[in-house]
């Protein structure tokens, strides 16, 4: 900020002779005031010590600072002692008019003995009879006039005036020192609001909220009267209205304003802030508030596409300023972000949505595609689970009734995970049901799905499946392996893993797969599992393993086809400890009766 010196002020040595004819100890007096009223920074203590420090010099009744508005040409009450608020809070007095407009305009003090006789005094106060008005000067320009009045007739002498001229110089100083502080510490203040709103509306993902709060923080660095937020609509290329404050109160606006139509649009168009200082005069204007004088517009751009216009109106002529520009295009910014922000989660929230939905719709589908245990008598006690790492998964398994001897079961895990394997497997599934109705033997309807899903091969899919046929009156079953984990066998006190291995599907079309048969007897258990049991992890890192499932069998062969089933992803369950589960589990049990 640039401090003032009086020597900076050629104002002070305009008057020598002035100053040549006042006494010594009124110099000094002087000296002393303007000392006392350059102490401070703060203007309204500056004017209060001001009016007080010259009441000891010139004996007035009633005064006044009156700053000059550059831009309308108009001077205003900044203070005053005496005079009736109405006249303080109203008046607007332009250069040239009246005792002080003309003391401003000519740059020199003009004393008047007796107001009545003076065309020029503009009544205030009838009690009034003689007025001393003395320009404030700065650099040979005036920035107001110190005005001071009396109820009796040639009241001010020209010594008064004298010694009222040299305060005026010193005053002048004082008062343009506070307007700068006071100019730097508004926009170290404005500065910080700006800052503490960016931070909050950042933090707001809503867009209504966000657009409401925009509106009450917007508050905090502008008094408006009207407010609106219009949002950019691509399919009406126009600004729809989202939020309006009129007065205090919200209110519904519908009305849209058309891209490059009148003030809001020009100002979309022009990419720039657009400032009308009276709407009646401008022929852009739509006129919607009838109450409105004077508007600005503000872009809201994002990544170089304007999204939106802060719109602002008042019902005064030429209410805002340049700094309502400044302050009102760094929030335009900030607002343009987060809005933004706000829309992109609205959007990820609304594709989140969808997707579950249809994530959910397509797990009622894969539980409806893997059906409960047959019910009819095949000479089996049966049991299946599954449980998917996520909504929907890659695992499978089936039951294919040949007829009332022969039952078919597949248990099969497509590589990868989610909505993609879960469709690969359904349709292998669907191609392996088509198969089954020829009775092929287990190893040819392996080869036979093999071929057909490499007609129809997908890059980086393949599926593993265990295959088997159980025939009812022999109590024979039969297994071809595509890859699949080998299947556990309690038989005769004893639990081995079948010696069955084989390519997985999907990959190469010509490959041949072999069978293992076996008799089983009652209390025999076959177990087909995927590799999200053996393979689950604890969270030190080590896996369920082959051994585990074994023993566990082991230990709980007379229990039931289901018993065992919920044995066993209990137990894998407590021993992933709560980590999180990274593959599919599936399980089908098969205990001969």
């Amino acid at each position: 900020m640039d401090v003032l010196k009086e020597e900076d002020n050629p104002a002070i040595g305009a008057a020598p002779e002035a100053a040549q004819r006042i006494a010594p100890e009124i110099l000094a007096t002087l000296v002393e005031i303007g000392d006392e009223i350059n102490a401070t920074l703060d203007l309204d203590e500056v004017l209060a010590k001001a009016a007080a420090l010259i009441k000891r010099l010139v004996d007035y009744e009633i005064f006044a600072v009156m700053l000059l508005d550059e831009k309308r040409g108009e001077l205003y009450f900044r203070f005053d002692i005496g005079h009736r608020r109405e006249v303080v809070e109203a008046w607007r007095i332009p250069l040239g008019r009246g005792i002080t407009g003309t003391a401003a305009a000519t740059q020199q003090a003009v004393r008047v003995d007796d107001v009545a006789r003076d065309p020029r005094y503009l009544n205030a106060l009838d009690s009034v009879r003689s007025e001393l008005a003395v320009p404030l000067l700065i650099h040979g320009r005036a920035i107001g006039v110190l005005d001071i009045q009396s109820r009796q007739p040639a009241y001010f002498s020209a010594e008064q005036q004298n010694i009222l001229s040299l305060l005026a110089s010193r005053l002048a100083i004082a008062i343009e020192n506070a307007q700068l502080f006071e100019q730097a510490r508004d926009q170290a203040e404005t500065l910080l609001v700006l800052h503490e709103i960016a931070r909050e509306t950042s933090s707001i993902l809503d867009l209504e909220a966000l657009l409401r709060r925009a509106a009450e923080l917007t508050k905090r660095v502008i008094n408006y009267q009207i407010f609106n937020i219009l949002l950019y609509d691509e399919r009406s290329n126009a600004f729809l209205h989202r939020v309006t404050v009129k007065f205090g109160e919200h209110v519904q606006q519908k009305f849209a304003v058309p891209w490059g139509e009148g003030i809001v649009g020009a100002c979309a168009a022009l990419r720039q802030p657009v400032a009308v200082a009276d709407v009646l005069k401008d022929p852009r204007y739509i006129p919607v508030n009838p109450e409105t004088r004077s508007e600005l517009s503000i872009p809201m751009i994002h990544q170089n596409r304007v999204i939106g216009v802060l719109d602002l109106e008042s019902p005064q002529v030429d209410y805002f300023t340049h700094d309502h520009v400044r302050t009102l295009s760094v929030l335009a910014a900030h607002l343009a972000v987060s809005i933004e922000n706000a829309r992109l989660y609205q959007q990820v929230a609304r594709d989140e949505a969808r997707m579950d939905r249809e994530l959910q719709a397509a797990r009622r589908i894969q539980g409806a595609l893997l059906p409960p245990p047959p019910s009819e008598d095949y000479g089996l006690d049966i049991a299946a689970r599954y449980i998917a790492a996520r909504e929907i998964g890659g695992d499978l398994y089936d039951f294919l009734r040949y007829d009332p001897q022969i039952l078919g079961v597949a248990l099969g895990d497509v590589s990868g995970k989610g909505t993609a394997a879960a469709l690969y497997g359904a349709v292998a599934f669907g191609i392996l049901r088509s198969l089954a109705r020829n009775k092929y033997p287990p190893g040819e309807v392996v080869r036979r799905l093999n071929q057909l899903i490499c007609e129809r091969k997908i890059e980086g899919r393949f599926m593993t499946l265990c295959y088997a046929t159980w025939h009812k009156r022999r109590r024979t079953i039969r297994i071809a392996n595509a890859g699949q984990s080998q299947p556990l066998l309690w038989k005769d006190g004893r639990c081995e893993k079948l010696d069955l291995t084989g390519f997985p599907l999907g990959i190469y079309e010509e490959m041949e797969f072999g069978e293992w048969n076996a008799r089983l007897d009652p209390g025999d258990i076959l177990v087909f599992y995927s590799d999200g049991f053996t393979e689950s992890a604890n969270c030190a890192g080590d896996l369920y393993g082959f051994e585990r499932l074994r023993d566990l069998l082991c230990r709980h062969h007379s229990d039931s086809a289901e018993e065992l089933a919920a044995r066993m992803l209990d137990e894998v369950t407590r021993f992933s400890e709560g980590c999180p589960q990274t593959d599919d589990r599936t399980l089908v049990v098969l205990k001969v009766r």
